[in-house]
């Protein structure tokens, strides 16, 4: 459904402060962020691209159904955060708009790793209230690098 070959979107330091800022981010909850970045969003509205992608990864199989996504079209300069139903309950749709507004301030700023980076980092200050990290239970159960497509 995906190509994922990698794009060079990023240097390589940009890219592992992305991963880290995942790992971070899910090092104090059950909760799983991934940030998926491509050129061209194919949609009109990029949370209908989001929401394909999420399904395509099969994030809606974690087991609280509090995963998040983090869509990117850089060319097309578009971008949506789409959380699973158990994470969205908690935190509803304005949450995501002012992370989406706060990612389109430093992307403003020429700093588009930067804006993606805080925003993982956000998410998972949200999910770590919502969804505590339990050592006994927790598992990562989304890989946490980034995805690239087209």
């Amino acid at each position: 459904m995906f190509p994922f070959k990698r794009k060079e979107f990023f240097s390589e330091e940009e890219r592992q402060n992305i991963v880290d800022a995942v790992r971070t981010a899910e090092q104090r909850t059950s909760g799983e962020v991934r940030v998926f970045v491509e050129s061209r969003c194919r949609y009109v509205n990029a949370i209908d691209r989001a929401v394909e992608i999420f399904e395509g990864l099969q994030m809606q199989k974690t087991e609280l159904r509090n995963a998040t996504l983090v869509y990117v079209a850089i060319k097309d300069r578009q971008l949506a955060v789409f959380g699973d139903e158990g994470i969205h309950l908690k935190v509803g749709d304005e949450y995501w708009a002012r992370e989406v507004v706060k990612m389109i301030s430093v992307f403003n700023r020429d700093n588009i790793a930067e804006g993606i980076r805080q925003c993982v980092l956000n998410i998972g200050e949200a999910l770590a209230m919502h969804f505590p990290y339990d050592r006994s239970t927790d598992k990562n159960e989304l890989p946490d690098d980034i995805v690239f497509g087209k």
